[in-house]
């Protein structure tokens, strides 16, 4: 399920944004890939893999950057195979600093 972030009138205000991306996510440099996208965008957060397979991520920066990283996530890095991208919008709260693969 998507919010739709049309429904925010500022597209550069700051968010924050939780995805849980489903498929063949793991084992495909996944992590990595949402990393360096994420950084080129100027995105704080968070990557990790979860127990059932599936690739969790927060990120928080600005509302139209964190929409092209959502994009980015449905189309993964060669290898993978994206089945389902559950995504949910919330306020910033400005917690990181810098966009970290962290380990279980």
């Amino acid at each position: 399920m998507v919010a739709d972030p049309r429904d925010a009138k500022d597209t550069h205000a700051l968010a924050r944004l939780h995805v849980e991306i489903y498929g063949r996510v793991q084992g495909v440099g996944f992590r990595y890939f949402v990393q360096r996208r994420a950084r080129s965008l100027g995105i704080s957060g968070w990557v990790r893999n979860r127990w059932d397979g599936s690739v969790e991520l927060e990120a928080e920066g600005p509302r139209d950057a964190l929409e092209r990283l959502l994009e980015a996530v449905r189309q993964g890095p060669s290898g993978a195979r994206v089945q389902r991208v559950d995504a949910v919008w919330g306020p910033y709260t400005g917690q990181y600093d810098g966009f970290e693969v962290r380990f279980w």
